[in-house]
Order: C-alpha cells, then structure tokens, then sequence
C-alpha cells in the first residue's frame, strides 16, 4: 500500500508518516519546510519532495502512482488568517484545489482532508457535524471552501473521500517557535527560557486539546475503511474542557515555573467557546481518549526538553498591519 501525505514534514505528518511506516506501508509526501522541517521524518525510509501544494503540475507528477493521500498541508495559522488572508487563502484554497486536482488526474482511490474545527465558528459548543456553520475568520472559511471543492470533485470524478476535522491536536513533533500557533508548544518554549507566557483576553476561552496519538488510529480508518465514505468526522476530545488560565496553570505545576502569565488585548475573531461533539467518531471510528491531558502535557514539555528552547521565527509577513493587528506579532514581542 502507498500513501502520499502533504505537510510530511510538519507535526501531523510526521506523526501520520511514521505510522505508516512501521505498518511497512510505502510512505511518499511533500513540504515546503516552511512550517516542517526534515528531521521530523526518517528520511531515508521517506520518498520525500520538497515545493508547494499550489504547483499542479509538480503534485501530478509526484503523486503518480499512489493509492491513496492524506492532504494535511496547511498553513494552520486561524488567527494570522485575519491579516495575511492571501497568504492563508492562497495555501488552504489554491494549494488544496491543486492536491486534490492531481490526484484525480492520477486516478487515485481516496483523498482524506484534513480540515479544522476554525470550519465552525462562532455556534454553540459542542461543534456537532451537522451544525449550522459559521466561520468567523478567512482561514475558517478557506478550509470550508477546500472541503466543498473537494466533494464536487469527487463526486464528478468518481473518487473516493474523507474530511477529518482534528481540533487541538497537541504532542512531540509541533512546531514550538512559531509565534501565530500552538499555545501549549509557545508556552512551554517561553517558560524553558524562564519568560512570562503570554495570555489573550481574560484567559477565559475554552478549549479541548488532542493528543496526537489519539487522532492517527482514526486518520488509518478514514483513509483506508472500506465502509467508511464520504463523511465528515470530528477527531479529538469532548472531555477535559479547559480555560486557557487553567491550561496555563497545568503546564506552569508540572515545569515548577513560579512567574504569572502576561495579559494583552483579545486577538480578533477569536472564538470564545470551541470544542467539538466526539459521538460520531466513537460510533464509526471507535474514537476513544487513550491519552490524557496530564500525560499529553508532559510528552510536549519533554520533547521540547529534548530539543531545546528556541528563538521564536517570524515565517510569515503580515499583509494588513493597522492598530487591530496584535502588539505581539507586530512588535514581535515573543
């Protein structure tokens, strides 16, 4: 079996590729190690190529071949998306559009996305499959637009699909010096240097997080259970909620770091109350937390050990620069 994974080199993934791997499957992707980077896979095991989901021609050509692929590139950057939206839009949009054009040129029997729970927005939580969307952001909206590029496509061409909708989804191997993402990875990276995280808001914003572990197994059965088509399912926890103020609390106990968190203005759009219903994942994925956030916690903060704190890289221009712009991404405070 050959699986083709966009975004190899970053968290998802990597993870996702190295699961494969020891299932003995061949394992092919692509990153432009904007947000990967080659040591997050065994690259002697790996067909890898680096260059951008937008090139057509470059995904058809290094797509032939395969069975199925798993599109879990992404510019993953909800917040940023309101001030660099062409950047966003341009990779969620036109870089998916490209993947899965390739991959029906390349007669290819399934294409899992990987979309994100940004899909639904401001409703009320829990976020169920069928609820009444309502992205409140451009990369929201981009990730909607690719979700329903990709069915009309299938559907004309007779492919096979799937749309995951990770939330959260925390663990080793997450990009930790990237200032637009990643609250759990940021904050551990800034108390290893002995610096005060920075919190949006009140703190008060509830959020479930994923341990990467919990969401590959359901991943396996979307790209590759005979029965299971054409769905959208959420992956990830709806157990655990937790405030930002408390999460901040958890990691602060386990590193032992003594400093207070600092508070600056909201981020705009950000949505207050987000996690997502898991009743459809349990019933046809077998969805089921194995990892807690306590346990999810540590693996983070180890991995980060390992590798060391980081400078803090600034990858990604700002397009709309004006007083909404946050102070720390303008000012690069972290």
């Amino acid at each position: 079996m050959h699986i083709f994974i966009t975004g190899i080199a970053g968290f998802l993934g990597s993870n996702l590729s190295d699961f494969y791997l020891n299932k003995k499957y061949k394992v092919s992707g692509c990153d432009n190690l904007v947000g990967g980077d080659l040591s997050n896979i065994d690259s002697k095991r790996v067909n890898f190529y680096k260059g951008d989901c937008e090139n057509l021609e470059f995904m058809t050509k290094i797509t032939k071949g395969v069975d199925v692929i798993c599109h879990a590139a992404a510019y993953a950057h909800e917040g940023l998306s309101s001030f660099s939206p062409t950047l966003i839009c341009n990779n969620n949009v036109t870089g998916s559009a490209s993947v899965f054009t390739a991959a029906i040129r390349n007669k290819i029997k399934r294409i899992v996305f990987c979309s994100s729970m940004a899909r639904y927005g401001d409703i009320k939580s829990p976020f169920h499959e069928e609820s009444k969307i309502n992205p409140v952001d451009p990369y929201g909206v981009s990730k909607v637009a690719a979700e329903n590029i990709l069915k009309i496509l299938c559907s004309t061409h007779d492919i096979e699909h799937n749309i995951a909708v990770p939330h959260n989804i925390i663990g080793p191997k997450q990009k930790y010096d990237d200032p637009y993402r990643n609250v759990v990875s940021i904050m551990v990276n800034l108390m290893l240097q002995k610096r005060q995280p920075i919190i949006y808001g009140d703190g008060e914003q509830t959020r479930c997080f994923s341990d990467i572990d919990d969401c590959v197994y359901c991943l396996d059965k979307l790209l590759f259970d005979k029965n299971i088509k054409s769905q959208i399912v959420n992956i990830g926890p709806d157990e655990e909620f937790i405030t930002i103020n408390k999460l901040y609390e958890k990691i602060s106990n386990l590193m032992k770091f003594n400093l207070d968190p600092i508070y600056v203005e909201d981020r705009p759009n950000e949505v207050k109350h987000a996690y997502c219903s898991s009743d459809k994942a349990r019933k046809i994925l077998n969805y089921n937390t194995n990892v807690s956030l306590d346990m999810s916690l540590k693996k983070i903060i180890d991995f980060i050990k390992k590798n060391g704190p980081k400078n803090f890289e600034y990858n990604y221009e700002l397009e709309i620069v004006n007083e909404k712009t946050p102070d720390t991404w303008k000012k690069k405070i972290f």
